[in-house]
């Protein structure tokens, strides 16, 4: 293989999805100018995402939420349930509780507005191909207010109820090592990461991740994150 290859082989193939022709364009030339990224496809809406992101199988999907046919939420959540690997990154003006939350939950991995500037786009990018999570700080405040919302009204039937179903995991079962896991986690450390610190097989990490994923009742490790944050 070529250096040229090797480069091409190790860069970040990125779909976006943008209904604004003036954005999705100024947003690829950006893109285009960076050695270790490359734009493989432009959708102009939710549908024609999904469809793109199929065919194409990029490795990051830069998702507005706000287009024709299909929003970016349905987008985002039928491409993270049929393309584990292609993580989303919402960049949309879009800021509101419920759509925050909402995208998140549909699996999306960063949340950036499009104030943001050039680099921090381009930093989040990155950070989502190493594995981790990126959300604004304004983002993420919404994000960990909605989980105490949610605990606290979990909490608060919990109090009505009699006796525990036993197949239904609490926060509260969490043994001393999937605390940790979880922990990492929040701080936005990658499985391979995790297995370093804490000195075990990458594979066994991935399955401590799907185990609190499960108990936690979280479909993407951002949520798992800003559950972490919410419990302290």
């Amino acid at each position: 293989m070529s250096t040229e290859e090797a480069a091409s082989a190790r860069r970040v193939r990125i779909l976006i999805a943008e209904d604004q022709a003036l954005v999705r364009r100024g947003t690829s030339v950006l893109i285009s100018m960076q050695p270790d990224m490359e734009v493989v496809g432009e959708a102009c809406d939710g549908l024609q995402a999904v469809a793109m992101a199929a065919q194409l199988r990029p490795d990051v999907v830069l998702m507005d939420l706000h287009m024709p046919r299909q929003g970016g939420v349905a987008a985002t959540r039928e491409i993270t349930r049929t393309l584990p690997g292609t993580q989303v990154l919402v960049l949309t003006t879009l800021h509101d509780d419920e759509t925050v939350f909402q995208a998140v939950r549909a699996g999306a991995l960063g949340y950036l507005l499009k104030d943001v500037t050039e680099q921090e786009l381009l930093d989040t990018i990155r950070a989502l191909r190493r594995g981790e999570s990126r959300l604004t700080p304004q983002i993420a405040r919404k994000v960990m207010d909605q989980f105490r919302r949610l605990a606290g009204g979990a909490n608060h039937a919990a109090r009505d109820v009699p006796a525990v179903d036993e197949n239904q995991s609490s926060t509260e079962s969490l043994n001393d090592k999937e605390e940790r896991v979880l922990r990492l986690i929040a701080e936005g450390m990658s499985n391979r990461q995790i297995a370093a610190a804490m000195f075990l097989a990458e594979g066994t990490v991935k399955n401590y991740v799907s185990r609190i994923m499960q108990k936690l009742h979280a479909n993407t490790r951002t949520a798992l994150a800003f559950k972490s944050r919410a419990r302290t």
